[in-house]
C-alpha cells in the first residue's frame, strides 16, 4: 500500500493541476477512477509545498462538474430518444419513464447533491438528471456543492496526514462512512419535511 501511495503521489505530481482536472472529470463520468486516489495525493503535495490546496480543490471540483455534464448531455441527447423508442423491449414503458422523470423534477436537487457524495452513485447520478432535463442552474449548483465538499474532505485528509501516507486510504474510507451517515440523515430530514409540508 505504501508503494501504491508513493506511485499515486508521483503521478499526481507529474500531471500537475491539469491532471487533477482530467482525472476528476473521468471519475465523474463513466471511467472508474476513484476520487480517493486523486485528491488525497494532491493534498499531500500541497502539504509539501508543491501545490496549492485550494487550487487543487477548485480544479477537482471543476473536473467533477465537467465529467458530470458529459454524462448529463449523453443521457439527454442520446439516452432519452433511445429509451423512449426501445425501452418497451426491456420493460421500460413510457409510463414508468414519466414517473422517474416526475420524481426527478420534484426531488432532483437533493438527489443530485446526495449522489455526488456517494460512491458508484456519483458516477451515475447525472444520467437521470440528463434524462429528466434537469434545469442547468440547479444541476450545476448542486453538483458543484456536493463535489466541492467531497474534494475538500479528501484533499485535507492528504494534507493533514502528511508523512503517514499509508493511512490515506484508511482515513478516506472512514470519511466515506461519515459522508454516508450524513447523507442518510439528510435524506431522512428531507423526507420528514416533505411529508410535513404535504
Amino acid at each position: 500500500m505504501h508503494q501504491a501511495i508513493d506511485w499515486l503521489v508521483a503521478t499526481i505530481g507529474a500531471m500537475g493541476y491539469p491532471g487533477i482536472f482530467i482525472l476528476m472529470a473521468m471519475e465523474s463520468s463513466v471511467f472508474p477512477v476513484p476520487s480517493e486516489l486523486v485528491m488525497p495525493p494532491a493534498g499531500y503535495l500541497a502539504q509539501q509545498g508543491e501545490m496549492n490546496i485550494w487550487l487543487a480543490i477548485f480544479l477537482g471540483t471543476a473536473g467533477s462538474l465537467a465529467g458530470a455534464y458529459a454524462n448529463y448531455f449523453a443521457a439527454h441527447y442520446l439516452g432519452r430518444p433511445l429509451l423512449l423508442k426501445y425501452g418497451k423491449y426491456v420493460w421500460i414503458t413510457e409510463e414508468k419513464f414519466a414517473r422517474v422523470e416526475s420524481f426527478f423534477h420534484k426531488h432532483g436537487e437533493i438527489s443530485t447533491f446526495i449522489g455526488r457524495l456517494l460512491p458508484v452513485v456519483r458516477h451515475l447520478i447525472s444520467l437521470p438528471a440528463g434524462l429528466a432535463g434537469m434545469h442547468h442552474g440547479k444541476f450545476t449548483l448542486y453538483t458543484l456543492l456536493g463535489a466541492f465538499i467531497w474534494c475538500t474532505i479528501l484533499a485535507w485528509i492528504g494534507y493533514v496526514i502528511g508523512e503517514n501516507r499509508e493511512l490515506i486510504m484508511e482515513y478516506s474510507h472512514q470519511a466515506l462512512i461519515g459522508v454516508v451517515i450524513f447523507s442518510v440523515g439528510l435524506v431522512a430530514v428531507y423526507v420528514w419535511r416533505h411529508r410535513r409540508k404535504k
